[in-house]
């Protein structure tokens, strides 16, 4: 698991993203309206939608093309559509508010 540095927690306004970019591999960060941080891969499954693009609103982002909603969570499409989207872990440093993905090799590589 390589541990990749994207920015400070205070870089992402509430209920917004930013995007970032390992190789070829695109990926929305969240911040939803608790603070938590959220990363998932950026192309949603139906018409590969900018999904930083999209409205957040809870823990689910909907996609600007289809309004597809997305659980931000567990990267899963809801209901009645279907689908997922890859979800990234990441890891703010409590004393810094610096952000960290946590994101597989194999991710990298395949993108």
């Amino acid at each position: 698991m390589k541990r990749v540095h994207i920015g400070h927690i205070s870089e992402i306004a509430v209920k917004r993203s930013r995007v970032v970019r390992i190789g070829d591999l695109e990926i929305a960060v969240f911040k939803l309206s608790d603070g938590v941080i959220k990363a998932i891969e950026n192309r949603c499954p139906h018409k590969a939608g900018k999904l930083s693009e999209g409205i957040v609103c809870d823990h689910h982002v909907f996609c600007p093309l289809h309004d597809w909603k997305i659980d931000l969570h567990n990267g899963l499409v809801q209901a009645p559509d279907d689908g997922c989207v890859t979800k990234f872990e990441v890891e703010i440093e409590d004393a810094s508010g610096e952000m960290y993905l946590h994101i597989s090799e194999e991710s990298i590589l395949a993108s």
